[in-house]
């Protein structure tokens, strides 16, 4: 029987569903009297739920142009409560010194605070209509307070850490806002602007309340920024940034507008929903932690990845649609509809890379779809799924100060490729149905995935509980192999078999495609991976394959076979999207040990750097060198390799027509320099600001290139640090350069120094700074005097979750332990997960996760006896 015919009914599923709601709403009765405890826990959360609505926040804060001064603050919380029989906690995670007065409805009431909650008495409270208002002093933990900007970063659960609310995402409010500021800056908040007035040197912005939205939603971003307004589509739209490079802007403000209205277009002919907010606004900031964040009325970017040169690849023009597609498909999925809990954060996540994937495919000219989603989500799912740290694309949360750490790379690339298997098994039409039929019924409400698979099983006659049992519920992936039989060189059978990575009896239903390749053709078969083991009859009678291309379509997900000849014919396959699950099946068997070593593996990308032809796949291919290089060679090997690798690196980049291809392999180039006459090029190429013939380099480029120089201790590395920080002009790059030079220092006794530094949380501050400065310090050529910071780094992980932001404990991690081969660097880990027995699941499983590489290349790498 096919394993995806539903085995129960229509109405059983429907009750599946009502049970699950059934024993939620339990939960939230049964939670009558909860005690005050740290963090946001789900029956504080599930009570509040039951017992408050009508939510309004009217909040003032006063923001003095020095950040090391306190910012005063107000706020009005209005709400209606169903039993005012309890205590009521509002969520506040600063020191109760922060506190300064605190009425409920018009009395003045002793300040109870603890443990992260200011607790309001029941004598004070009354059924229905309650208002408190609260004198206290902002905190800074998500202010992200710079010297002339700051701005809010909320999610999960970082209101808390501002002012005083029930943070929780299916508590939505709307938030009215006053910001008093320097007159020289300007402010955007979820809100339209009402009007401003002026007194003395500050200035007052009133904006309008804003939609109904979770707390993790609530921004504000403030300071010296420059705004430039289009309208597109009839819709006005406003930018704040920092940029000052003005070929950045020239070539870019048209491209980020276009593309904001036509991922806006898209989604509204997808959902068949109009814009369900009243403005669209967005800011770029410098080093912003992530890529994007999805505020209603005021989306937040890293500004460098909006703002690209002449010198952009094709890739980052791509990566650029791609987050802009993001951000504005979260309008719908997050935004409108939101999750009712943080343990379905991933369906916000996975919508939002589902659609941004399908808009890119219409919005940018030329865009192969197909391999972008292999290369966008293929080895980041894998790299975490393959871990014995992996988690479940859901997963259970008890409390929301644990929420971050649900965050990676499961929910934003497993999920839209199990998403992509869902629609494939459904149709695309009843599966855009289904979304559209979610959308309209929980509009600007909140919703949770049995929801919305009550919603789409109703449209299949799959068994979607099964399906997502095995897909949504449980971490890992299967590994296939298979059985091919000839005679007379034609084929008598075929036959596909999976079996659990982790060795358990569950199986991934899906669908692919596999390829048989001849000297002069090809034949795809489509395979339905319902069973364990599956024949497959359109292939008898077939003639015998040179070899077999398993996941040629790039769909299936899972570990799939390789054979030694098909490196030799992977020139000769035509789709680009074949080549590109050819490249990542291979990487994936050599990290398992199957069938191709480290070095046969690299030994066969050198043969392909000039048989590439697509950029996308050269990106892939030149990545997949650098990390075999530097993570699965001995430092003697990669001596003794580097100057033919570079020889056939330069080589191949005069030699390759495409300039962004070209810029490509010079990077590569860059990656892997070794040698003195390669440090010297890259010097002259440095020095002269005289890039080869054919290559475009822009001012980051040349900043990265000086710190490429600096961490080989070539000859000249501090004055080239020093003449670069000379030739940056704005001012938000130079700051960072100068953060970085310590990092970079010859000297390990500064080394050491900034290592240190990095316990205090303020040296802390600018993640995405503190990250690329990690990877300079434990840099394979740095690795002999960096390792001794491996055991304080693990012992630094707890209160990095609790003081970072969502992304930086993992990204910590990574920086730490990604480029380590050695088996004391291992036994650190191994030796700190034994000391630690109770350690917390969730950070364990983030470490077994950054440091599998370093466990692989322990077995992998080929060490002399002796």
């Amino acid at each position: 029987m096919n394993h995806l015919v539903k085995t129960f009914s229509q109405t059983g599923l429907l009750l599946l569903a009502i049970n699950l709601n059934a024993y939620s709403q339990k939960k939230m009765v049964a939670a009558s009297d909860i005690p005050v405890e740290k963090g946001v826990l789900e029956a504080l959360a599930s009570a509040r739920k039951q017992n408050v609505s009508q939510i309004t926040y009217t909040l003032a804060f006063t923001i003095p142009a020095q950040k090391e001064t306190a910012i005063a603050a107000s706020e009005s919380v209005f709400f209606h409560l169903k039993d005012n029989k309890q205590p009521l906690q509002l969520d506040f995670k600063e020191k109760t010194d922060h506190l300064k007065k605190v009425v409920v409805n018009k009395k003045a009431v002793p300040i109870d605070h603890r443990n992260e909650h200011l607790v309001l008495p029941a004598a004070a409270l009354r059924k229905g209509a309650n208002e408190v208002q609260i004198e206290f002093t902002a905190g800074n933990l998500s202010l992200n307070r710079s010297d002339d900007y700051l701005y809010t970063l909320l999610v999960p659960e970082r209101a808390r850490t501002v002012f005083p609310v029930f943070d929780q995402p299916n508590l939505k409010a709307s938030f009215k806002l006053s910001l008093t500021l320097p007159t020289a800056w300007q402010a955007v908040a979820n809100g339209p602007l009402q009007d401003s007035v002026v007194a003395g040197a500050s200035k007052t912005y009133h904006f309008a309340p804003s939609d109904t939205i979770s707390t993790y939603l609530f921004s504000f971003a403030a300071g010296k920024f420059t705004k430039v307004t289009q309208q597109l589509n009839g819709r006005p739209m406003n930018l704040l940034h920092r940029e000052t490079d003005q070929n950045k802007l020239r070539l870019s403000l048209g491209p980020i507008f276009q593309i904001h209205a036509d991922a806006l277009a898209f989604m509204q002919e997808y959902t068949q929903l109009p814009y369900p907010f009243r403005k669209f606004d967005f800011v770029a900031i410098p080093d912003f932690q992530y890529g994007g964040m999805e505020h209603v009325g005021a989306i937040d970017y890293k500004a460098s990845s909006l703002f690209l040169d002449d010198g952009a690849t094709q890739d980052q023009k791509l990566a650029r649609a791609n987050l802009i597609s993001h951000e504005t498909a979260h309008m719908w999925f997050g935004d409108l509809v939101t999750m009712q809990w943080f343990n379905d954060v991933w369906m916000k996540e996975v919508f939002a890379n589902f659609m941004a994937d399908k808009i890119s495919q219409v919005a940018v000219a030329n865009s192969n779809y197909d391999l972008k989603f292999v290369l966008d989500h293929y080895p980041a799912a894998y790299s975490v799924d393959r871990t014995t740290g992996a988690n479940p694309i859901r997963q259970p949360l008890a409390n929301l100060q644990d929420a971050g750490s649900l965050y990676g790379n499961i929910i934003y690339h497993k999920a839209p490729i199990m998403m992509r298997q869902l629609e494939r098994l459904m149709g695309p039409e009843a599966f855009q149905q289904g979304l559209r039929e979610y959308l309209m019924k929980y509009a600007h409400g909140n919703a949770t995935w049995p929801d919305l698979i009550q919603i789409l099983d109703a449209r299949t006659p799959a068994d979607l509980h099964a399906w997502n049992e095995v897909w949504v519920n449980e971490p890992g992936r299967p590994l296939f192999d298979y059985d091919l039989q000839t005679t007379g060189g034609k084929i008598t059978q075929l036959v596909l078999k999976q079996q659990a990575e982790d060795g358990s009896n569950r199986i991934w239903p899906q669908l692919f495609e596999v390829l048989l390749v001849y000297p002069d053709a090809v034949k795809e078969l489509t395979v339905n991976m319902s069973e364990r083991q599956v024949r497959l009859p359109e292939a008898v009678g077939q003639p015998a394959p040179s070899f077999i291309l398993f996941n040629s379509s790039g769909l299936g997900y899972g570990v799939f076979p390789i054979e030694k000849q098909m490196t030799a014919g992977l020139a000769s396959l035509q789709n680009p999207v074949a080549r590109a699950s050819a490249y990542v099946n291979l990487y994936e068997n050599m990290l398992n040990g199957r069938v191709v070593a480290p070095r046969q593996l690299l030994d066969a990308y050198r043969q392909l750097l000039t048989k590439e032809p697509e950029e996308l796949n050269l990106k892939l291919l030149t990545g997949q060198m650098s990390e075999l290089y530097w993570k699965f060679l001995l430092p003697q090997e990669r001596l003794t390799l580097a100057p033919a690798l570079e020889q056939e690196l330069w080589q191949a980049m005069q030699q390759n027509a495409a300039p962004n291809s070209k810029k490509l392999l010079f990077k590569t180039y860059q990656s892997v320099a070794l040698t003195k006459s390669a440090q010297d090029q890259l010097y002259q190429v440095w020095d002269k600001e005289q890039a080869p013939a054919g290559v475009k380099l822009t001012e980051d480029d040349y900043t990265a290139l000086a710190q490429a120089l600096a961490v080989r201790d070539y000859a000249a590395a501090s004055p080239i640090l020093d003449r670069q920080l000379t030739r940056i002009q704005n001012a938000d790059r130079k700051k960072r350069l100068q953060f970085l030079m310590p990092a970079l220092s010859p000297d390990v006794r500064v080394r050491d120094a900034f290592f240190a530094s990095l316990k205090d949380e303020k040296n802390r501050e600018k993640e995405a700074w503190v990250v690329t400065a990690l990877g300079y310090l434990h840099h394979p050529l740095r690795a002999a005097t960096s390792e001794k910071y491996l055991p304080e780094s693990l012992a630094l992980l707890e209160e990095i979750q609790l003081t970072g932001d969502i992304f930086f404990p993992y990204s910590w991690l990574q920086a730490t332990f990604g480029s380590y081969q050695t088996s004391t660097a291992a036994r650190t880990v191994r030796t700190f997960l034994q000391q630690h027995p109770t350690y917390n699941p969730k950070l364990r499983a983030k470490i077994l996760q950054a440091s599998d590489d370093l466990f692989r290349a322990e077995k992998l790498v080929q060490r002399p006896q002796g």
